[in-house]
């Protein structure tokens, strides 16, 4: 039962011993493998060139435009427990993180670098939350533990047109059985501007298998005056056709807020609106995630997930928003999963 202590993210197992080997890639190892960190031999123009070998020769590397770089290749079984990484913002919208588990041909997480940790709208800003945390000044970590049985693979590709330098990057994992009823994390952005005779924004849809749903990410970039949370988040599952089985009561209460937020920010362990954002001559753009840790939302067989874009017209009536939603959903299944939508190109995942 060791292997039930890597899935455990509290303090009680720490004291117990395991027979797990962790490991580590960065540029200064990019396998992870033992004993092979620190190898890389500095040229005369390197930072590192009056130390040698062994010190801080290759902490980062470069992403080349059209290109797609392997993180990590790692052999099975583990769990992924830590990610971190750093990079000029330019990058968050225009480079696709993509994470294949046991030699699938199709990826289980597929999104943008900033928005898989809580980024959005390409800005940087603090994110203090359990799973994910974003500390100054653009500190991405990611401890969502992902268990893989066979084969952990992690790209990503620059979509930019300039080569991006200065990638920092570090993932940390432990070799280790894994139990058979372990899931497998899952992360898929989306993008839609609402319409006014549906204003609705489709999060996660056409998912197959059992699994439990465990967050939500929204950048909201909000194309008119006024309140814009009006909206409910309704989850469809197994067998659900025009109704939800879940139904929420309102944007903000999903978010464990209240009262229109009353035009405050917030950052907690499970949930937050970290960004609120209104500079001279831009619309107002809105960050916000929630994380059910404490309250995964189970499926048997298939999972849709929606928000409503809703706000008030002068009359007190809800008006119906168009508005610019992007959004990442977080969830655990057993593989095989379905195929994702075809990812967006770069300039359908901007907003202005």
């Amino acid at each position: 039962m060791n292997e039930l202590y890597q899935l455990n993210m509290g303090l009680g197992s720490l004291p117990l011993l395991t027979g797990a080997e962790t490991r580590s890639i960065s540029a200064e190892n990019p396998t992870g493998e033992r004993g092979n960190g620190a190898r890389a031999v500095p040229d005369a123009n390197n930072a590192a060139a009056m130390l040698g070998q062994g010190w801080k020769v290759r902490p980062c590397i470069t992403l080349e435009p059209g290109t797609t770089t392997t993180l990590a290749d790692v052999a099975g079984p583990g769990i992924i427990q830590h990610i971190w990484i750093t990079v000029h913002p330019k990058a968050y919208r225009d480079t696709i993180l993509r994470f294949y588990w046991d030699n699938e041909i199709t990826p289980s997480i597929e999104v943008p670098l900033g928005d898989f940790f809580c980024n959005g709208h390409a800005l940087r800003y603090n994110v203090n939350s359990l799973p994910v945390a974003v500390n100054p000044s653009g500190g991405f970590n990611s401890y969502w533990p992902m268990p893989f049985k066979q084969r952990a693979r992690i790209t990503i590709e620059n979509q930019h047109k300039e080569s991006i330098r200065g990638f920092y990057y570090q993932i940390t994992y432990t070799l280790t059985e894994i139990p058979a009823n372990a899931a497998y994390f899952h992360a898929q952005w989306r993008r839609s501007l609402t319409r006014r005779d549906y204003p609705e924004h489709v999060l996660l849809d056409g998912v197959q298998g059992q699994g439990h749903y465990v967050g939500t990410f929204l950048a909201w970039t909000q194309l008119s005056n006024d309140w814009w949370g009006e909206g409910e988040i309704k989850f469809y599952m197994d067998g659900d056709a025009e109704f939800p089985t879940i139904c929420g009561t309102g944007t903000e209460d999903y978010f464990c807020g209240a009262w229109g937020f009353e035009g405050e920010t917030y950052s907690a362990p499970f949930q937050g609106y970290p960004l609120y954002r209104k500079e001279p001559g831009e619309v107002p753009r809105h960050s916000l995630y929630r994380w059910h840790v404490l309250d995964p939302i189970r499926f048997k067989q298939e999972l849709k997930v929606t928000i409503q874009a809703l706000g008030w017209w002068p009359n007190g009536k809800f008006e119906p928003l168009t508005d610019d939603i992007a959004s990442v959903a977080y969830w655990y299944q057993s593989e095989p999963h379905a195929p994702f939508p075809t990812f967006p190109l770069v300039h359908e995942r901007w907003s202005r």
